[in-house]
């Protein structure tokens, strides 16, 4: 059993930058490869990012690419959203989600959801 619990949602102006974080409890988390979803206001959850088990492999989504960046610290429990050059756009409920391996976090196969964190980019 894992439990993931987001947090460092808030308020941030058009270009401005924030970083969210996921933790997560459970001896059995480094077996998982994470990913953050986000969900706006009348649209469907879409898939954002995913790091592999050890971290060595990653994958966005062409609307972040090249502006978000995910990674892990398994020591910790921890995987972590850095977003730049944010967009209106990206105005939505962030979630943090584990899975068997990056490919079904890409397909949203997902065995653990986190409660998710907001994040508003408005000015």
């Amino acid at each position: 059993q894992v439990q993931l619990v987001e947090s460092g949602g808030g308020l941030v102006q058009p270009g401005g930058s924030l970083s969210v974080t996921c933790a997560a409890s459970g001896r059995t988390f480094s077996s998982y490869a994470m990913g953050w979803f986000r969900q706006a206001p009348g649209k469907e959850r879409e898939f954002v990012a995913a790091i592999s088990s050890t971290g060595t492999s990653t994958y966005y989504s062409d609307s972040v690419k090249g502006r978000f960046t995910i990674s892990r610290y398994n020591a910790k429990n921890t995987v972590y959203l850095q977003m730049s050059s944010l967009k209106p756009e990206d105005t939505a409920v962030y979630y943090c989600a584990a899975a068997r391996d990056l490919m079904t976090v890409v397909t949203a196969e997902i065995d653990y959801w986190g409660q998710g964190t907001q994040v508003t980019v408005s000015s």
